[in-house]
């Protein structure tokens, strides 16, 4: 009996371990199946590729296209070619590789006519750059645009250019797409003439348009794209091209209710900018006509020159303040600005803010968001603010500087009492988050 137990062990011993070395086996195997298993790059579904060379620079796009028959064929399927932005630079110039301008020339000779979505990025301040761009404008006969953007992301560029030269490129496009709903021009020399080219051939579908740093379009200029695009609903603009005859056009039972409004109220030198004053029944004629509206106004003013703001009450909703601000033009805010849903001030005097803040929580109903810089307020005064405004508060970006403690709270014990009020966990920035 002990000879038969020790066997029928030995044997289950034995098996264990055999069963064991091919599971073992098996794993060794499947991991090497594994490791010499490569995908089929070539057999992707189409679609998959697609969307990820929609991520692709031209350059990369065309490199991409060499691999294999399939990915050639995404490469000139039309869908691709809808939406596009062309990043133009000099490689002397710029660390950026610059796409070879026959390449351009070959994609614009075969998908032309499926551009749909475009937009110019100069990253450079090269005069070449901009030029490129306007070369390639100037090729676009046979497409029908819907959006068109023309970015400089370092100045000088489209501005350096001959305006003729500008305008009958751009002409081109306005002459040829006959529905475009979107434009975006920053820093051009687009002029009042271009305008109404723009007007007589996309009056019907021009839905957004965003101009800023345009020296050569006027008020009357931007009156006449608003007198004849009733369907506008997003305009941004210089605060020179702002007049209440403007307000009072897209205030016209003819004209859709406009959704966004943004106004760049900018100085670049101290002294020797005028600026104008809207009347009060403009703004309010233009709030009853569009009451929803966000009116958008951003601030690079230096503290002498915003006597003409702030003075009766304007309907804005988001308020940037790029430079320094007085006590007395944030307490003006608090007094003026009913319907303020947002507020930035990047930075401020010495003096601390702690009666304008209050003002504005009194009078501020819809005040959810608030940013604050270079500035001073009390732990107390904060605390109060916080407590006036309640969970509205979906936003507060406080740089932690600018919390100055006192006999009631430091700054460790604000964390803790904001939060509360607040009804979440909140603690100051150590940098700008906007």
């Amino acid at each position: 009996m002990k000879r038969g137990r020790k066997t029928n062990e030995a044997n289950s011993s034995s098996s264990e371990e055999t069963t064991e070395k091919e599971s073992k086996r098996h794993k060794v195997t499947d991991e090497k199946t594994i490791v010499v298993r490569s995908p089929d790059w070539a057999n992707l579904l189409q679609d998959i590729i697609l969307q990820v060379f929609q991520y692709l620079p031209l350059l990369d796009r065309a490199h991409a296209s060499q691999v294999c028959r399939s990915w050639n064929q995404v490469f000139h399927m039309p869908d691709l070619w809808r939406c596009f932005e062309f990043e133009l630079n000099q490689p002397a110039t710029s660390y950026l590789r610059a796409t070879h301008p026959e390449l351009i020339k070959q994609i614009i000779k075969r998908h032309s006519n499926h551009l749909q979505y475009v937009s110019f990025k100069v990253v450079d301040s090269s005069k070449e750059s901009a030029e490129a761009a306007c070369d390639i404008l100037s090729q676009l006969v046979n497409c029908s645009l819907k959006t068109l953007g023309l970015i400089s992301t370092a100045r000088p560029s489209f501005m350096d250019l001959p305006k003729s030269h500008f305008i009958s490129a751009l002409t081109v496009v306005f002459v040829n797409s006959k529905s475009l709903s979107s434009l975006k021009i920053d820093d051009t020399p687009v002029d009042d003439p271009s305008l109404k080219v723009l007007v007589a051939n996309n009056s019907d579908t021009l839905k957004l348009l965003k101009m800023s740093s345009c020296p050569h379009v006027s008020p009357a200029g931007i009156l006449c794209v608003a007198d004849q695009c009733h369907g506008l609903r997003e305009l941004a603009l210089n605060y020179h091209l702002l007049s209440d005859e403007l307000l009072l056009a897209l205030s016209s039972e003819k004209h859709v209710r406009l959704e966004h409004l943004r106004i760049d109220v900018v100085s670049e030198n101290p002294g020797q900018t005028q600026f104008h004053t809207i009347q009060k029944s403009s703004w309010d004629a233009f709030i009853k006509h569009s009451p929803k509206v966000n009116l958008v106004m951003y601030f690079f003013l230096y503290e002498e020159e915003f006597d003409p703001f702030f003075r009766y009450e304007i309907p804005v909703t988001h308020l940037y303040f790029g430079r320094s601000v007085s006590k007395d033009v944030l307490g003006r805010v608090g007094m003026t600005c009913p319907r303020l849903v947002e507020l930035v001030v990047c930075a401020n005097g010495l003096r601390p803010l702690d009666e304008e803040l209050i003002r504005i929580a009194e009078r501020c109903k819809y005040l959810s968001a608030v940013g604050l810089g270079e500035c001073e307020v009390s732990c107390s005064a904060f605390v109060e603010f916080v407590k006036m405004c309640g969970g509205r508060l979906s936003q507060l970006s406080i740089m932690e500087e600018v919390l100055i403690p006192d006999q009631k709270y430091s700054l460790e014990q604000i964390h803790w009492e904001v939060s509360k009020h607040l009804g979440r966990v909140w603690f100051p920035d150590m940098m700008p988050t906007w």
